[in-house]
């Protein structure tokens, strides 16, 4: 009988995940999304997919279709062997700076899982308080089917989540810029003002504040 050599059999790009695969080591991949927008929650996802139910098309969610993100979203939940979806609120952002509030997030994504991994591979240059040993990739979202798989849950959530404050707080257009510092985002936040779910500790937002707008 062959044995299998898991690092070729699904294409591994990095030296740390296929000594992962081929120690059998159980880890996941962290990745979180909203560091930019001017409102709203950063949301984190750890994803601990499942070797023998590969999910084809796994990418930096940045760089597949919306409708790509939307079709993967449930079927990363459904094959994966564990996930966790957390997030850091708009007042953690304004109390700790979005660079703690982003760590913050990942933590509580990896904590969440319902199996714990013995390793994690998180999206970035910086590792989050884990419980375990762990390593953090340079666009480790396009090099790590786990960081990929989780960087399109956590954009997806947060995407529904822009959605639903879009109908809550209409006139700002939240559905469609999801936040981030567009034009038409800043003349309406200029014309209706910042309104509770805006991250005061960001530039356009205090400056508007400072103005009393």
């Amino acid at each position: 009988m062959t044995e299998r050599n898991l690092a070729e059999e699904f294409n591994v790009e990095t030296e740390v995940e296929a000594q992962l695969l081929d120690q059998l080591i159980v880890y996941c991949g962290v990745d979180e999304a909203g560091a930019g927008p001017l409102c709203g929650d950063v949301v984190a996802a750890a994803v601990i997919l499942d070797p023998n139910n590969p999910i084809e098309a796994l990418n930096d969610s940045k760089k597949l279709s919306e409708k790509k993100r939307e079709a993967l979203f449930p079927e990363i939940k459904e094959k994966a062997i564990s996930y966790c979806i957390a997030r850091a609120t708009v007042e953690e952002i304004d109390t700790i700076n979005i660079l703690h509030a982003r760590m913050l997030a990942m933590t509580r994504a990896v904590r969440g899982l319902k199996v714990q991994p013995e390793y994690a591979l998180i999206d970035g240059n910086r590792l989050p308080e884990l419980d375990m040993p762990g390593a953090a990739i340079i666009k480790g979202d396009a090099l790590v089917a786990a960081i990929s798989a989780a960087s399109i849950l956590a954009k997806v959530q947060r995407d529904h989540e822009m959605k639903a404050l879009d109908e809550q707080y209409p006139g700002y257009g939240l559905a469609k810029h999801k936040g981030y510092p567009t034009k038409a985002h800043i003349e309406a936040l200029e014309k209706l003002g910042p309104c509770e779910i805006y991250r005061k500790t960001y530039g356009p937002v205090k400056r508007l504040l400072a103005k009393g707008t």
